[in-house]
């Protein structure tokens, strides 16, 4: 398999949903005019992640069907281009919206809906329906075909979203997000990819949108080359904070390989001593406070 041409779309949402569908079309073109493969939009596109500072009744009508449209014509756009497109959006849903993506492959066929599992129910996401699973799907590019799971922002917060992609098959996870990627959290991202031998492709919102600042990675996931010394940067891109086409060049052969031989992931794990993990009768050993500096 060639390099995979992953673009990520680091773009400020509109005033309205028909504006979103406009400027998100658009965008893909110009990635596809880039050569990518497949283009991915930042967390909840369709309405721009406006949630925080309004009324919960004002947004949740926002809401919009997985099947309708907004999402179709992304769809109709993916077969037109021949190119795979992650489009994100707040999804009708009861008994309470879900923070979506839906992927579509490059013949306009939906391969994956993913609901983020972690919602932030600290804060506006607490109106939100929670998604049940995590899901991967052999997705068809351009340059053949690839196992493609999601992840969408807090879920990066869970350990167990990634690990749990990678024993379902994934090479790469797609990850639509809406906050600011520090240190801390680009860290994250980091370790997912290194500790599960998998590459994670985040698209953030540019440094115009309020509590965003850009900061879209990939992270391939391979930390050691044949004949190099010692281990290497996983990071192959990483954006600044202006709004643009980030498009960064994953080599799916050289994962593939180093999958075969490396030694994380899935190869030494002893998941029979993993049982307080899904202990759901542990009590809380701290009280849980919201801090925001």
């Amino acid at each position: 398999m060639d390099s995979l041409k992953i673009a990520l779309l680091q773009i400020s949402p509109c005033g309205t949903l028909a504006e979103n569908l406009e400027k998100g079309i658009a965008y893909c073109r110009r990635a596809k005019d880039l050569g990518a493969d497949i283009a991915l939009f930042p967390e909840m596109w369709s309405n721009g992640y406006r949630i925080y500072g309004r009324p919960a009744a004002q947004w949740v009508a926002e809401a919009i069907p997985a099947d309708g449209d907004f999402v179709s014509a992304f769809g109709e756009l993916a077969r037109e281009l021949a190119m795979c497109i992650g489009i994100t959006l707040l999804e009708a849903y009861e008994p309470a919206p879900r923070n979506t993506l839906v992927l579509f492959d490059r013949f306009g066929r939906r391969k994956l809906t993913y609901a983020k599992v972690h919602t932030c129910d600290f804060d506006a996401e607490r109106n939100l329906t929670p998604g049940d699973d995590f899901y991967v799907a052999t997705l068809d590019t351009a340059c053949g075909e690839i196992q493609v799971g999601a992840m969408i922002c807090y879920d990066r917060e869970f350990p167990e979203s990634a690990r749990i992609l990678m024993l379902k098959g994934a090479e790469l996870i797609l990850v639509p997000n809406a906050c600011p990627m520090e240190l801390n959290r680009l860290s994250q991202l980091r370790a997912r990819a290194y500790e599960n031998m998998l590459a994670v492709a985040t698209c953030n919102y540019p440094e115009t949108v309020p509590d965003c600042n850009g900061g879209s990675s990939v992270f391939d996931g391979v930390a050691y080359l044949p004949g190099g010394e010692g281990s290497r940067d996983t990071c192959i891109l990483q954006s600044g904070g202006e709004e643009g086409v980030y498009l960064a060049r994953l080599d799916v052969g050289q994962l593939r390989r180093y999958r075969a031989v490396e030694v994380q992931g899935n190869a030494y794990r002893h998941p029979g001593k993993y049982h307080l993990l899904v202990d759901t009768g542990i009590e809380e050993p701290f009280i849980r406070e919201t801090y925001r500096p």
